[in-house]
């Protein structure tokens, strides 16, 4: 299963790099494109679910992996205003 990491840039300017143990990530974002806080999440939910249940087919298991980053990405939401935005800056496979 590919795995991909997604570069993002937080309101503050600080970036971070968050992961998916799968391509999906890639239909529900693009590089260099804003999003607001609500819709990140929203995105960031479907497709690290998607990717997680993907491992359970595969692997039997859900991907912890997957729904950790999910949980590191909610609480990073949880600081910033629901205006503020967040920028994909790129895919690193």
């Amino acid at each position: 299963m590919p795995e991909i990491h997604f570069q993002i840039q937080l309101p503050d300017g600080t970036q971070e790099t968050c992961y998916s143990p799968s391509l999906i990530v890639k239909e529900y974002f693009t590089p260099d494109q804003e999003y607001l806080m609500a819709d990140f999440l929203d995105r960031s939910r479907t497709a690290l679910n998607i990717a997680s249940d993907r491992v359970k087919a595969k692997y039997g298991r859900p991907c912890g992996l997957a729904l950790g980053q999910l949980r590191d990405i909610e609480s990073i939401v949880a600081r910033y205003s629901p205006e503020s935005k967040v920028k994909l800056i790129k895919f690193i496979e």
